[in-house]
């Protein structure tokens, strides 16, 4: 038996190409919009993150997109001895009315998840609603009725504890919407109802059953309302003061007066905005998946 020539000398057949990726005019435009957005939200970063570093008599508006020619610290030095005490103020509000607003949430959603009673869905509804009521409409009342407590033995809560207090409250039908949805989808009824048949009760099961895969909806709440309640100025402005009031409020006492420290100021604001961005920078995929937790049964 002969091989052929041809046999011999016939070329391999090429093997497929694979993770090249083909540039289409449609990549192509989403490609140049990303960067555009991109260029829209860093350009005021980097004019805020030179500022920071120059002098005093560096700045001016023909100069803004210009480096420093000295590079300087004094402004971020003074910025964080300034904001130092309220930086303190902001995180414990921050974590508090957190922490606080994303367990009553979580209850309240097991129980209009797990647990109907006459009237639950008009409850609900109500809650839903308090979602949507502007802070603006009832600033006025509110400040008048916390006012009203602290002359009547709860001078305590003035400053940080008066705003958790608030936080919480307006924080609680967000946090109930989160978790109802979450335990509605993720948390099988039969399990409950076997739970119940062992003689379990609404608190047992909550505490040994739901709590434990509750750490999704958790990651959600406690970042959005962490975020809320440090970036909060409206609140503050109505319900402080700036010797007891968050980062916010002084902050906007920093920018204040006829003659601005604009280094002081743009480092005021990269401090001031730090503790969410890193939040983000750390949870931020929990955030996503935590938010799609739940979706899909």
């Amino acid at each position: 038996m002969t091989v052929t020539a041809d046999t011999l000398t016939a070329s391999p057949v090429s093997a497929p190409r694979h993770g090249r990726r083909r540039i289409t005019p449609m990549k192509t435009v989403q490609f140049l919009l990303l960067l555009a957005f991109a260029c829209a939200v860093l350009i005021p970063l980097y004019v805020v993150l030179v500022t920071s570093f120059k002098g005093g008599a560096d700045v001016s508006a023909a100069t803004a997109w210009d480096l420093p020619h000295i590079f300087s610290t004094e402004g971020w030095s003074s910025a964080i001895t300034r904001l130092a005490p309220a930086l303190g103020r902001s995180l414990v509000l921050a974590i508090s009315a957190a922490v606080l607003s994303s367990i009553l949430g979580s209850l309240n959603g097991y129980v209009f998840a797990k647990w109907k009673f006459p009237g639950a869905d008009i409850v609900f509804t109500a809650f839903l609603f308090g979602m949507f009521i502007p802070y603006q409409a009832v600033m006025i009342p509110l400040q008048k009725m916390l006012l009203e407590i602290q002359t009547h033995g709860f001078a305590w809560i003035d400053g940080i504890p008066k705003l958790i207090l608030v936080h919480t409250i307006y924080g609680i039908p967000i946090c109930t919407l989160i978790f109802r949805n979450y335990y509605a989808t993720a948390v099988p009824t039969e399990i409950l109802e076997a739970a119940r048949v062992d003689g379990a009760g609404m608190l047992r099961i909550y505490w040994s059953i739901v709590l434990p895969v509750s750490i999704p909806g958790f990651v959600v709440t406690l970042i959005w309302q962490f975020t809320s309640a440090w970036n909060d100025f409206l609140f503050a402005l109505f319900l402080t003061s700036p010797r007891n009031g968050p980062v916010t409020y002084a902050l906007q006492e920093l920018a204040g007066g006829q003659n601005p420290d604009y280094p002081s100021i743009m480092a005021g604001v990269l401090v001031a905005s730090l503790p969410t961005l890193l939040v983000y920078i750390a949870l931020g995929r929990y955030f996503i998946s935590g938010l799609m937790s739940g979706s899909v049964k």
